[in-house]
């Protein structure tokens, strides 16, 4: 994948992460999984339609809403370590196609729920607006969920940060502040909003699972050639070397939920 207002318009491909994608980024806390079933998103039998899914984590851990879930991706290899994995957990109601968000394939009014999480800035917004509005039912819901790290409040995070730019100094997936909302031009007449709740959360990682999930982002492990990951990975264990297990890291977590209008 590349986009000129991403990373200086470098290649990157999420695709090469995925062994690790599937061990490490299941990182969301508990409390965003609550938020989403009070906010009416995991409900039994409700066909819920994940864009940009991964490694299907979040289908994995609404599964015992007993909601029934569409997990796509563009890439091949995440959705086949997708597969692997619910295959293993023994999740039956877990449906997996590969496909562009933009593009999806599936029939008009299909859904009662659309989720995109940590991905909708990956998509053509117009385009893929289009589509979610297209297979979503009447008055369905769209959510879309970001969680970023925070490192205006946490030197470990902003130090990791320096790191990473020292080996891909085109990244721009740093030196995140504070969301702030704005109703977006890709609802205008598709979507109304329904809900808007930002909050931050100290997330826990043995220092191998954050490794992990630092090695999965867009500027390492889906951009950099694996000489260059596994120097990164060994200066950065030496960082963390100076750490205490387990580290307590600062995040926000961001989610919009739009009721469609049609």
């Amino acid at each position: 994948m590349r986009r000129f207002d991403i990373d200086q318009g470098n290649e990157f491909d999420f695709s090469h992460t995925s062994a690790q994608y599937a061990r490490f980024r299941d990182i969301y806390p508990k409390s965003m999984y609550e938020k989403l079933i009070q906010f009416g998103i995991g409900k039994p039998e409700q066909r819920i339609l994940d864009l940009g899914s991964g490694t299907a984590i979040l289908p994995m851990n609404l599964y015992h809403t007993n909601a029934i879930f569409f997990s796509t991706d563009i890439s091949e290899e995440q959705v086949r370590f997708g597969q692997k994995e619910a295959q293993r957990r023994g999740m039956d109601n877990i449906h997996f196609r590969v496909c562009p968000a933009e593009n999806t394939g599936f029939d008009d009014n299909s859904f009662d729920v659309i989720t995109a999480v940590q991905c909708f800035h990956y998509f053509d917004a117009e385009r893929a607006a289009e589509e979610i509005r297209r297979v979503l039912k009447p008055s369905g819901l769209f959510c879309s969920i970001f969680m970023d790290w925070l490192p205006y409040q946490d030197e470990k995070i902003a130090e990791m940060e320096q790191l990473v730019i020292k080996y891909n100094p085109g990244w721009n997936g740093c030196g995140f502040q504070a969301y702030h909302y704005s109703f977006p031009e890709w609802a205008n007449d598709r979507f109304e909003i329904e809900t808007i709740h930002s909050y931050n959360a100290t997330l826990r990682f043995s220092k191998e699972s954050w490794l992990g999930r630092v090695l999965t982002c867009r500027g390492i492990g889906a951009s950099l050639p694996a000489e260059k990951i596994n120097s990164f990975s060994r200066e950065y264990q030496k960082l963390l070397s100076r750490y205490q297990d387990p580290l307590l890291l600062k995040h926000q977590i961001h989610m919009e939920i739009y009721r469609s209008t049609k």
